[in-house]
């Protein structure tokens, strides 16, 4: 494969800025309006920020930043009100009919499609077995796009978009992420903490990077031997991206891989020793994991019974019409959405051109920016219910149904102006490239070489592979002053 083409300040950070948008070097240094992850008799709702105080911003102490592209970095400006006021108020109305339309929709196209060629793709109709393969390969390809779609749907359920009853939501949310084997409010209380820290290194839920101490243990080096490795094998690097993409998910909820690993702060002690593993009780599916506070227990609990109940189902199916049926209906479009998931929110928050910020330099305006909206055409926006195209907007708003979200993006593209990021060229087969450019460039993170003031608390990607900025040389390169004394830590 090609190495990836290192784009102009132009193509980094690109598309949809307005004509004269400004940008100036300040920026909202406020800590976040919801600093601490725990939540109320509501949180398991992902709701918006709709009721936080605007924070003026204050003046940045960052030096000169670069990102991995070699591009100019300025931390963004603007404020959460800011965002808010500028999106039309309609935008933010709920419609249940409209979605359970959809549901209905998606539902009814993976029944017919089943229907279809359970009916007509038989040894009858198509003797040849090459042809029959050919035809049920199509088949897991269609069902786990339409059911990644549905998963998306769930999604919208877990913010409280989807309707505006919550009973609704999570009634529906349930029977759909149930029998995708995902448990939902075991998701949606995880998933609800990523969007309180996105970008945050000691906080964040999911695809939280190696910092260049964890990166060099990783690979059985110092931290400042870091730079002078040579080149990751393409071959690896496609090996690693495999595991990535057919077994990410599953190893999220069992392991918490890619998730922090601090969960000794966990505020009722219950992370006290405890580090990601799959057999440290740190998953999705365990009440008492430090994922969670002991008042979730009973969410956790109807997680799992919704988990047992589709495995109940599926042990029926395979034992009455063969266990090799049950892997071409089932199990294979069960993998093909697992991978668009891990591609989707992987190439949401992992780019050469985003940042990730320590403890001291987060804000909550600062991490939702650092998220960047991509392109998959009309299987983006029809099947996967725009979840790729707008989710910049998603992380500062996630009430707004996704149908409003294209209008509600447009409309914030002036409040951020270059601090907006997307990646639309080459639309799908963009989005593809995307990976292996990503998987390539996005190696661990660190500052900006000789980065003064809250500057050394924003990072950025830097790789092996001689693409992008180089990594700093100095032996005394650390990834971050958080870090420091921590990199025996594999986040």
């Amino acid at each position: 494969m090609s190495e990836p083409q290192i784009p102009t300040v132009e193509t980094a950070v690109r598309d949809s800025l307005p004509v004269g948008a400004g940008v100036s070097s300040a920026s909202s240094t406020s800590a976040s309006p919801i600093d601490s992850p725990s939540h109320c008799s509501s949180s398991t709702s992902l709701s918006s920020l709709g009721s936080v105080d605007p924070v003026e911003p204050t003046k940045s102490t960052a030096s000169k930043l670069v990102d991995t592209y070699g591009n100019d970095f300025e931390i963004p400006d603007f404020t959460i009100k800011q965002i808010r006021d500028a999106i039309p108020a309609h935008c933010f109305e709920r419609s249940a009919l409209r979605g359970l339309g959809y549901v209905a929709r998606d539902v009814l196209t993976l029944a017919t499609t089943f229907y279809l060629f359970h009916t007509f793709v038989t040894p009858a109709n198509v003797p040849s077995i090459g042809a029959r393969a050919a035809l049920w390969t199509l088949y897991t390809v269609i069902q786990g796009m339409v059911g990644t779609g549905l998963w998306v749907l769930a999604h919208e359920c877990g913010h409280q978009s989807f309707s505006p009853s919550k009973t609704l939501n999570d009634t529906v949310g349930w029977f759909c992420h149930s029998s995708l084997l995902v448990p939902y409010f075991s998701w949606k209380i995880s998933h609800g903490k990523h969007h309180k820290a996105t970008g945050h290194l000691e906080r964040d839920m999911v695809f939280v990077p190696k910092t260049r101490d964890a990166y060099a243990t990783k690979v059985g080096r110092l931290a400042h031997e870091v730079a002078e490795l040579l080149e990751e094998t393409p071959i690896l690097t496609a090996l690693n991206l495999f595991g990535q993409q057919a077994f990410g998910w599953p190893m999220y909820l069992f392991g918490n891989v890619t998730g922090h690993n601090f969960h000794e702060r966990q505020a009722e002690g219950r992370g006290i020793g405890k580090t990601n593993g799959f057999t440290t009780g740190v998953n999705h599916f365990n009440p008492a994991s430090p994922l969670y506070e002991s008042r979730d227990a009973k969410l956790i609990l109807l997680s799992d019974v919704g988990i047992a109940i589709t495995s109940t189902i599926l042990f029926w199916v395979g034992k009455n019409f063969g266990w090799a049926n049950l892997a071409v209906w089932y199990f294979v479009p069960y993998l093909w959405v697992n991978h668009w998931l891990v591609a989707i929110t992987y190439l949401q928050h992992t780019d050469p051109s985003l940042p990730h910020y320590d403890a001291d330099s987060w804000s909550y305006t600062r991490g939702a920016a650092a998220t960047i909206d991509r392109e998959f055409g009309f299987i983006g926006r029809q099947i996967f219910h725009g979840i790729i195209e707008t989710h910049v907007l998603h992380h500062y708003v996630s009430t707004i149904p996704f149908y409003n979200a294209d209008e509600a993006s447009e409309a914030i593209k002036p409040v951020m102006g270059r601090h907006y990021r997307a990646d639309t060229s080459g639309g799908p087969i963009g989005f593809l490239k995307s990976i292996w450019k990503s998987a390539r460039m996005c190696q661990w993170v660190e500052p900006t070489e000789g980065a003064t003031g809250e500057g050394k608390g924003v990072l950025f990607y830097r790789n092996r592979n001689g693409l992008g900025t180089k990594p700093t040389a100095s032996k005394h390169a650390t990834s971050s002053k958080m870090i420091v004394g921590e990199s025996e830590k594999d986040q």
